[in-house]
């Protein structure tokens, strides 16, 4: 017999639908860490690269065919995700980048959450070619310097 799956990555799920980022942060541990290729970011600067993705891209979208649950609090979901730069992209860190136009797709690929105390407390996507936020900027014509 499956176990459910639990109520706050669901929640979670919806937000990222609606672009609803009150709804996300509130299924974030104070202590998330959100573990890129690159580097780990915590709850705020997360929460800030969202908003920043959502502005840029207002109709972002995300699809999935399941949540798979891999033990012990850990499931994945195999996201494809993309939308239309049409407004102004200003990740953390970076200059803003005027709306370009470009359609934009990320390869599909899986995400890891692990819930612990009904709350989101590591998210770690699956490092691919292609993939956010590289491959975006590749995407809409962003000179990036060598990996």
């Amino acid at each position: 017999m499956r176990k459910p799956i639990p109520p706050v990555l669901l929640t979670y799920v919806e937000g990222l639908k609606t672009h609803d980022i009150r709804k996300i942060a509130g299924t974030m541990a104070d202590d998330l860490k959100f573990i890129s290729a690159t580097r780990i970011l915590d709850k705020e600067p997360a929460l800030k690269m969202l908003t920043a993705l959502y502005a840029g891209f207002p109709d972002w979208n995300y699809k999935y065919r399941e949540i798979e649950d891999r033990g012990q609090g850990n499931y994945a979901i195999k996201w494809d995700q993309g939308g239309t730069h049409s407004g102004t992209w200003a990740m953390p860190g970076m200059a803003p980048i005027p709306p370009t136009g470009k359609k934009v797709r990320i390869p599909e690929h899986y995400f890891y959450y692990r819930v612990a105390n009904d709350k989101l407390t590591m998210i770690f996507p699956e490092p691919v070619v292609g993939g956010a936020p590289r491959g975006i900027l590749e995407q809409i014509g962003v000179e990036l310097p060598p990996l």
